[in-house]
């Protein structure tokens, strides 16, 4: 009897340990996504439609130009217009790519994106630094933005 007892206590343990464990890393998923918060920001924001197709760029650093060559010929090959940089005041990434796609600003689409980009900025030792939508589409976002809000009436 002692021994069912304890290995209920012990069960009902790891169970609350694990929920515990689901909880935290669904509740870091949350803080980090910041594709996510930055969709919402301009979707709320009043200037950008997600139904629009808008040049979103995408930022990379990379240690080397050879690294950097191969970024562009991958991204290139998958329909971004990309341009290289050197980047003299980055010692440890002095290439930067940045590379657009025409494409709506949604989750799916933009987290695609991003998730592409982190791949192949780890393959080659660089770091992906995020994305913004294009000048029109985040000029049109910023006067939409400051725009009194309609009356109704």
């Amino acid at each position: 009897m002692d021994w069912m007892l304890l290995l209920v206590v012990a069960g009902g343990a790891v169970a609350l340990w694990r929920i515990a464990q689901q909880l935290r890393a669904a509740r870091a998923q949350r803080e980090e996504d910041w594709d996510t918060r930055l969709v919402e920001r301009l979707r709320r924001g009043g200037g950008i439609d997600p139904f629009q197709a808008v040049e979103v760029d995408f930022f990379v650093a990379l240690p080397s130009l050879e690294s950097a060559q191969r970024v562009v010929a991958a991204l290139s090959a998958e329909g971004f217009v990309a341009d290289l940089r050197e980047i003299p005041d980055a010692p440890d990434h002095p290439y930067s790519v940045d590379a657009r796609k025409v494409m709506q600003i949604n989750e799916v689409g933009i987290r695609s994106a991003s998730s592409r980009l982190r791949e192949l900025a780890g393959a080659e030792g660089g770091r992906y630094d995020g994305w913004a939508p294009g000048g029109g589409a985040l000029s049109a976002a910023r006067s939409a933005a400051a725009r009194p809000p309609r009356r109704r009436g």
